[in-house]
């Protein structure tokens, strides 16, 4: 993967979902498979994936990476969905993101098995989302390992919302 700059990959899209807001998109990297490929097994090897014993995926895009890490490490995957989506027991929190609140819930079930995790999303930004997994998990007595993301937009300084290591391969001011 030095040969590659995974940056090139990343499109952004200025007041999207509203004005304002510069939005940073992976999807392209989803188009070229050996990109893709490149970068799920150099995440798979990151030490917060190995010694974790369950990967959560936050609703959509970290469902994409995770999955495919957990294949790859041939560790369960869990989603963090918004309401709504997730049938049976659930634990869920409200957060704040850079253009709103909403709500995120794990089924209880599905971490019960589980001690120790690692929180996998597309993107960090004010560390609203990642924040409320952490929490979640936290509050059920798991231990998180840390937060594993593609992108990370530093000027919004999300990742001091979080107690748990955060792992990025692209960093943005």
């Amino acid at each position: 993967m030095s040969s590659i700059n995974i940056s090139d990959y990343i499109k952004s899209y200025h007041d999207f979902p509203k004005t304002g807001i510069l939005f940073r998109d992976i999807l392209p990297i989803l188009q070229e498979p050996k990109i893709f490929e490149s970068l799920i097994n150099k995440i798979s090897k990151l030490p917060m994936i190995q010694d974790s014993e369950a990967l959560i995926g936050i609703d959509a895009r970290g469902f994409i990476f995770g999955s495919a890490i957990a294949l790859r490490t041939n560790k369960p995957f869990i989603a963090a969905r918004k309401a709504g989506k997730l049938p049976g027991e659930l634990v869920g929190k409200s957060y704040s993101l850079e253009y709103g609140d909403n709500k995120l819930f794990i089924q209880k079930e599905a971490i019960q098995r589980n001690r120790s995790f690692c929180i996998i999303d597309d993107l960090l930004a004010t560390g609203g989302t990642a924040s409320c997994v952490e929490k979640i998990l936290m509050e059920s007595n798991k231990s998180v390992l840390g937060l594993c993301v593609i992108v990370e937009l530093t000027k919004l300084e999300g990742r001091k919302k979080l107690k748990c290591n955060v792992s990025s391969e692209i960093k943005f001011d």
